[in-house]
């Protein structure tokens, strides 16, 4: 992004996006907590000998956009434990099954979330505070979001002229929501392998593709940023529909998010994958980007997400705890092993689960 666009985008979006929070602000400001019950009923249809599976858990931290109220589970004929890194907010549950015994595992958790917005109109003083340690962890590459090469090569390019990390973010944020496309060909929720996808000229994908090279971006600039990885589990009450779920079943409903550290604010929501599902899904479909909900949604997700979700955690390149196999880009499904090896999450011929999601009326 040349130095002329930057500030003919930052001209537009200012008044759009103060316009935007206030209209926001009225939305999501003040909202109350919502609890949902969810409960993912998982079954290995062709076990051989020993089988394993583990299953990402509500974020172990708390948060001011989600809080874990409590968590049961059923493992007939199976040993469970619980393993967690909350350096990077990851909490998992393994169960292990004896060759005699049928893998079947079923939990249910209660979550409470609220909306969650961060203001980013007041003045900036300009100076940059001290990172604080916690956030400075995620400024180092992994394996799939690289900070090198051409990844900072192409955040140099967008960030130009941008002096303060909201302009840096911002920058890179637009350049996604108009550059990228979600591609609805793509398995799951896709890899996030961004080098590859900057390489080939390709910026297709899924959200954990479009996000993944949003922080990576965003990182390669200097600021922390990561990737939020979760499920949504209620309907959204918002313009965009399609940004929430349309029945009680939410295996398919997964979804990653990302957060950006910036200087003077703390952690601040954003989503630009989201404004590209909102392009390709909300009806009639194919919208262009000047059509009025994929301008609210892009005003709207560069601050702020609608807590119709649930987050599991910030882990990359995860191990599953006990397993010999490598590791995963990021933990956002239920896995499972056998000793013919690992099952495929997304195959419902060998591995089966159900995830069901309902909201708890207050009191």
């Amino acid at each position: 992004m040349l130095r002329r666009d930057f500030l003919r985008l930052m001209a537009v979006a200012a008044p759009a996006a103060g316009i935007g929070r206030r209209a926001l602000l009225a939305q999501l400001g003040g909202t109350p907590w919502r609890t949902y019950e969810v409960t993912t009923s998982i079954q290995v249809l062709k076990p051989s000998g020993r089988t394993r599976i583990w299953l990402p858990q509500p974020l172990a931290e708390r948060t001011s956009f989600q809080r874990v109220l409590s968590s049961e589970m059923h493992c007939e004929g199976g040993k469970t434990s619980i393993h967690e890194n909350r350096r990077v907010g990851f909490k998992i549950l393994a169960a292990e099954f004896p060759a005699d015994k049928p893998p079947v595992l079923t939990t249910t958790q209660r979550v409470s979330t609220r909306n969650w917005s961060v203001g980013l109109e007041r003045p900036s003083s300009g100076a940059r505070h001290p990172i604080p340690q916690d956030a400075v962890e995620f400024l180092q590459p992994t394996r799939y979001v690289p900070t090198d090469g051409i990844v900072k090569e192409t955040a140099e390019k967008i960030t130009k002229g941008a002096a303060t990390d909201v302009e840096k973010a911002r920058a890179i944020y637009e350049w996604i929501v108009e550059n990228t496309y979600r591609n609805p060909k793509v398995r799951g929720c896709g890899r996030g392998d961004i080098r590859p996808m900057l390489e080939m000229g390709d910026l297709g994908g899924k959200c954990a593709d479009l996000n993944a090279l949003f922080v990576g971006l965003v990182k390669a600039s200097g600021i922390p940023a990561r990737d939020v990885y979760g499920i949504r589990i209620g309907p959204s009450n918002l313009e965009s529909k399609c940004l929430g779920t349309s029945s009680d079943r939410v295996e398919k409903a997964q979804h990653c998010r990302a957060e950006v550290y910036l200087s003077g604010f703390g952690w601040v929501p954003m989503d630009p994958a989201d404004v590209r599902k909102v392009m390709l899904e909300e009806p009639p479909g194919n919208l262009p980007i000047s059509d009025s909900k994929v301008q609210a949604a892009r005003k709207r997700l560069f601050g702020s997400w609608e807590m119709n979700w649930m987050a599991y955690n910030y882990a990359q390149d995860v191990l599953l705890p006990g397993s010999s196999r490598p590791s995963l880009p990021f933990l956002m499904y239920p896995q499972a092993e056998t000793e013919e090896g690992r099952v495929d999450s997304l195959d419902p011929v060998n591995f089966r689960y159900e995830m069901t999601s309902r909201e708890l009326a207050a009191g």
